[in-house]
């Protein structure tokens, strides 16, 4: 049948679908500039196709007529966006909606425990039932046959009970049942007015339907990108604490290391935490102040070379209650809060920064799994350890400018208002008045438990060491409040009160090998490449091999200056006479101190804190720290730094 005078082509896109007139003579070039037209693009910047697996594209053509390509009345064709990374070459299978999410999606890499769950069966195998099994060995029936790993019931009942799946188990039942996810996307929030609607003034003027943003309902997530935070041991925490305990001021670090799989929960993933960076920052009794670090690049450089990554922020909230005995404030629960609304917009801050990738969104990317950890008072009155992450729509809200703090309750957000110079979508949250029915509520202000989301923070029983443990640690940066700073001078002591004639293990400390990258006297950015993979695989052949080298003769140097030695005199253990360290004034050699004291009346500083403290199978809970003694880091006779 041919074209009539007057036809309707219908044109399907990720947008929806749309009718385009046409006439028969029509050329091809100005069919494509009315789709364009319809659809919005300025440029060309989209390709049309008469076959959904991007087969028989039209291209644009001053020859051509619609009638000479067969396309006739009630035709449907399928435009696709260009990709930002270039067109994809991927084929659209029967699922539409992944199919679209696939078109305006950049190539993207996902990071490799992405890519080792996704391959993973995931199903939850239970054994033979002896009482409600009849069936044979190899039959299966209801109570035996394997649950999918987002089963509610099979979480709620695990000890102690899962109030969230994992990511991967809800993308699980998101692409399950029969549909395999047609209807379904994994799309960011966006509370910004859509560019490029040309049919009005542009806002505050006016605005339309088509540009404005959905209204916001909160809802609890009920899924979580990290399942659980595990400190390799607990030397790490134990060294991030000291600042608190020596000077009472709150203390904020990074926390470098890497995600694994966390067998505890289906498809789950976990953040190990190898080292923590301190990054310049002003601390007092209850608040913190980060200051801007010309360093980040290297630092992130560096964890990256020795296969690390930053996957979190931790910071302390801790206020001594009895110095005598140890204790600390159980400031934060169930009748105050957890996390402050000012904390949630900086985890949000820096979960924007740090994006979840992810090829099933059109963006590119969806979440994050970036975390938060606040060392804080528990209801024992140890110091405990709980983890956070906030939820996607916090991140929104973040990202686009429209949560804020409340003055006098830390408990409480503010949904911002609209003005001239901003719209903001209406926000929403759902609670249940005096009378038990379910309300919706303008979020103004705000709970932000809507929009918290815990995790389990645990130490290992065998601990792990991705670094080595000295009984006398290289000092940790940007703590020159404390009197410890990184000079050549902490390095030739470093060095002289290490006596392993292993070489590996002396230098293989996260804060030693940042100042050597970052010392302004002798860098070796561009040398160190060599020692960094000697630590990431253990290799002592590489750490000998990289120990004879100019550079490491030139710091021997430096520091054998700083001592006074002369340069035959080699300042490294095992190569000659090392320098003694300081010596006990009672040489006692045994000495002990508490190192937990604090100052008495400390505010409460308002951070964060959580509920969820559970034990496992491979590792434990969190333990009590302020009631841990270290070996005293000073000669005895001498005042100590601690405050009291």
């Amino acid at each position: 049948m041919s074209l009539s005078i007057f036809s309707i082509i219908r044109v399907q896109s990720p947008e929806g679908v749309k009718r385009i007139t046409a006439t028969k003579r029509e050329t091809v070039a100005t069919f494509l500039k009315k789709v364009a037209k319809e659809f919005g693009f300025r440029n060309n910047g989209f390709s049309v196709y008469t076959n959904r697996n991007r087969t028989g594209e039209i291209t644009a053509s001053q020859n051509k007529s619609l009638n000479l390509l067969k396309i006739k009345h009630g035709d449907m064709l399928f435009l696709y966006p260009s990709s930002p990374a270039g067109s994809s070459s991927e084929t659209m299978d029967t699922s539409v909606s992944q199919g679209l999410r696939s078109v305006g999606a950049p190539q993207v890499v996902e990071d490799e425990i992405d890519q080792y769950l996704i391959k993973q069966d995931g199903k939850i195998y239970r054994n033979r039932d002896q009482q409600l099994c009849r069936h044979g060995p190899l039959g299966k029936c209801v109570h035996c046959v394997p649950l999918e790993p987002f089963d509610e019931d099979y979480l709620n009942h695990l000890e102690p009970p899962v109030k969230h799946m994992s990511f991967h188990a809800y993308i699980r039942k998101l692409t399950g049942g029969a549909d395999k996810g047609k209807f379904v996307a994994l799309e960011n929030i966006s509370c910004k007015i859509k560019s490029g609607c040309e049919g009005h003034p542009p806002w505050p003027e006016g605005i339309c339907t088509k540009c404005q943003p959905s209204a916001i309902t909160l809802n609890r997530q009920k899924y979580r990108h990290v399942d659980n935070i595990m400190f390799e041991n607990h030397t790490i925490a134990d060294r991030f604490l000291d600042f608190w305990r020596k000077t009472g001021n709150q203390h904020l670090g990074y926390l470098y290391g890497r995600y694994t799989e966390h067998k505890d929960i289906p498809l789950g993933i976990r953040a190990e935490v190898a080292a923590i960076y301190e990054p310049p920052q002003i601390g007092t009794q209850n608040s913190l102040e980060i200051l801007e670090d010309p360093k980040a690049e290297v630092v992130d450089e560096i964890a990256s070379k020795l296969g690390l990554r930053k996957v979190g922020w931790i910071f302390t909230d801790l206020v001594s209650e009895d110095t005598r005995k140890g204790t600390v404030r159980y400031s934060r629960n169930k009748d105050t809060y957890y996390l402050s609304a000012e904390e949630c917009i900086t985890a949000g801050n820096f979960q924007n920064q740090q994006p979840n990738i992810c090829r099933l969104s059109p963006d590119g990317h969806f979440g994050s799994k970036f975390v938060t950890v606040v060392a804080t008072g528990g209801p024992d009155n140890q110091v405990h350890f709980e983890g956070y992450q906030v939820s996607n729509q916090c991140m929104a809200l973040v990202r686009d400018e429209c949560l804020l703090p409340c003055r006098d309750a830390p408990e409480l957000g503010y949904a911002k208002e609209s003005s001239s110079e901003q719209y903001v979508p209406d926000v929403f949250y759902k609670d249940i008045d005096k009378f038990g029915n379910e309300i919706t509520q303008l979020a103004r202000p705000l709970p932000v438990e809507y929009l918290i989301i815990d995790i389990t923070t645990t130490f290992p029983k065998d601990p792990v060491y991705t670094f080595s443990i000295s009984q006398n640690p290289f000092p940790i940066e940007n703590r020159d409040v404390l009197g410890e700073t990184q000079d050549f001078h902490s390095l030739a002591t470093y060095l002289s009160q290490n006596t392993s004639s292993v070489f590996l293990d002396i230098i293989s400390d996260f804060h030693l090998l940042l100042f050597l990258v970052t010392n302004e006297v002798m860098p070796l950015r561009d040398s160190i490449s060599l020692l960094l993979e000697a630590v990431r695989t253990k290799n002592e052949e590489l750490a000998q091999t990289w120990k004879k080298s100019e550079q490491w003769a030139t710091i021997e140097q430096l520091c054998s200056k700083k001592w006074g030695l002369s340069a035959t005199q080699p300042i490294f253990p095992g190569a000659g006479a090392g320098l003694s360290g300081p010596v006990c004034a009672q040489h006692c050699g045994t000495c002990l101190a508490p190192t937990l004291l604090s100052l008495p009346g400390l505010t409460v500083f308002s951070l964060l804190q959580a509920q969820s403290a559970s034990s496992s199978q491979d590792y434990t809970s969190t333990v009590p720290w302020a009631a841990r003694r270290t070996p005293c880091r000073q000669p005895c006779g001498l005042a100590s730094t601690a405050p009291s």
